[in-house]
């Protein structure tokens, strides 16, 4: 019987990647996003692509309700979640901390740590019946070293980073491995979001560099879930060459 990945945030970036790579290895794949118009265009793709079983999960993540409500009703044969890759987050805004503008800071911590806790809570209590799983959260470089106007972000993505280590140790009597992915640069919508549709800006961050790729980053996390049972990344950062960490970059004139 396939394996089966739960990925949220899927309609795009990293997420999307993951479907991929996903499928491409024979999983059913579980796709979470509240875009069900590219939900369903990534189902399409994945089922004529690959042959898998897709079942589309549209909730945004902020919604504690929908979310425990959504995934302890899935069906029996999808709850056998092999998989959870906990991606959906975002940032909102590049701005000095007193300049910074309160709504981004409520979207960014509801998103990207409350968000993320309530479907690893979720997800993390059905693999406990099972006494088996792996979590893989993705945190950032932001979340290993602040950065000028990063200020609310980083401190999100330091949370996950926490969790990451409180959930390792919390789920290791239920056999479940946590893994945190912390990709540094990428090209994906990551930045146009952040600046809010101003592509300029947004592509001004990768000047003189070579950044990653959501497929690079999905190939990173395919292959942490292959190793053997008794292996477990518990945590890994993955930069392009020109990047040292969240600050330091080798920009190519």
């Amino acid at each position: 019987m396939p394996k089966i990945v739960f990925i949220t945030g899927a309609t795009a970036g990293f997420g999307e990647a993951c479907a991929l790579e996903f499928a491409r290895h024979g999983y059913d794949i579980i796709i979470n996003g509240r875009r069900t118009d590219r939900l369903q265009l990534l189902a399409d793709e994945l089922e004529q692509k690959f042959n898998v079983a897709v079942l589309q999960l549209p909730f945004d993540v902020r919604n504690e309700k929908e979310v425990f409500e959504k995934i302890t009703s899935l069906p029996d044969d999808w709850k056998a979640i092999d998989v959870l890759v906990n991606n959906a987050g975002l940032a909102l805004g590049r701005d000095y901390f007193e300049e910074g503008d309160t709504d981004d800071w409520n979207v960014m911590i509801d998103t990207n740590v409350k968000g993320f806790l309530y479907v690893a809570k979720a997800v993390a209590q059905l693999m406990a019946e099972r006494k088996q799983g792996h979590i893989i959260n993705l945190g950032s470089v932001a979340g290993k070293g602040v950065y000028e106007k990063g200020n609310v972000y980083c401190a999100s993505k330091f949370a996950v980073d926490a969790l990451s280590q409180g959930m390792r140790i919390d789920l290791l009597r239920h056999n479940i491995k946590v893994t945190s992915i912390n990709p540094g640069a990428a090209d994906t919508e990551f930045s146009i979001v952040r600046f809010k549709g101003d592509e300029a800006t947004a592509r001004s961050i990768y000047n003189g560099i070579e950044p990653l790729t959501a497929e690079d980053v999905a190939g990173v996390i395919y292959y942490c879930t292959t190793l053997p049972a008794h292996v477990c990344i518990n945590d890994l950062t993955l930069s392009c060459t020109r990047q040292a960490n969240a600050i330091y970059f080798n920009r190519v004139p």
